[in-house]
């Protein structure tokens, strides 16, 4: 399997996930303009895709929803009206090609729920997480020890307050509904990355309360702290319009 994060971020986000010849994405957020080109430079087309999983109806997810009509879309919420899709549920598993697809719950103050995924491909498995406040318990196991991981490393604390954003602003993103701060996603991280784990991307960095630096010293921070060796895994993060790109794993 093979991950090109596209886009990640408030501005648009769009992950391409690759077994063989089998292409999923997931989400479709940012401009038709960037969406198409960035497709293009991994040279893909949208008709080319099998299926386009939909995490939450937040803009930033699914503004392109025009450009993958055609497409298979499965989605736990629903969309702009006349977009046909699958509807699909936290807990549910479903197969696509070579891909067993498990549909994980998260918390995000979306209408119509937010999930993640994980995803197998009888070789290897990706979990995908973004756009959450927290990881429930329950999905840890089911998350754990996957080959790599897209997860959200949203904003450093101490930064987010700093910033010029008025205060409910700041306190959805901090709530349990908002987005995962550096040092949780660390800790999140150091309790399922296993000895298995290749590639970590983090993903949905915040431009105003984040910078790369930052979500990677927490993030090798927290796996010290518990007194594991990360030395063994590539960290990447995603950028807004810069394609990340794993190793094949």
């Amino acid at each position: 399997m093979r991950v090109d994060l596209l886009c990640s971020g408030s501005k648009g986000n769009s992950c391409l996930v690759t077994s063989g010849d089998a292409r999923l994405l997931i989400d479709c957020g940012s401009t038709k303009r960037y969406l198409t080109q960035a497709l293009a430079q991994v040279d893909v087309r949208v008709e080319d895709l099998l299926a386009v999983l939909i995490t939450h109806s937040h803009s930033d997810h699914i503004s392109q929803l025009k450009l993958v009509k055609d497409v298979p879309l499965f989605s736990c919420c629903e969309l702009k009206e006349g977009v046909r899709k699958h509807r699909i549920m936290p807990g549910d598993w479903f197969i696509l090609g070579p891909f067993r697809i498990t549909v994980i719950a998260l918390s995000h103050d979306a209408p119509g729920g937010c999930v993640g995924y994980k995803i197998d491909d009888g070789t290897s498995t990706l979990v995908y997480v973004t756009d959450t406040g927290f990881v429930p318990n329950a999905a840890r196991d089911v998350l754990a020890g996957a080959d790599a991981y897209v997860f959200e490393s949203n904003h450093d604390v101490e930064k987010l307050m700093a910033t010029n954003r008025p205060m409910y602003l700041k306190q959805r993103i901090l709530s349990a509904s908002g987005h995962l701060n550096n040092a949780d996603s660390a800790h999140c991280l150091s309790e399922i990355v296993t000895g298995k784990t290749k590639e970590v991307i983090l993903a949905h960095l915040s431009d105003e309360a984040n910078t790369p630096d930052l979500a990677l010293e927490a993030f090798h921070e927290g796996f010290a702290s518990q007194g594991l060796n990360d030395s063994g895994i590539r960290v990447q993060c995603g950028q807004q319009k810069v394609i990340t790109s794993t190793e094949e794993f």
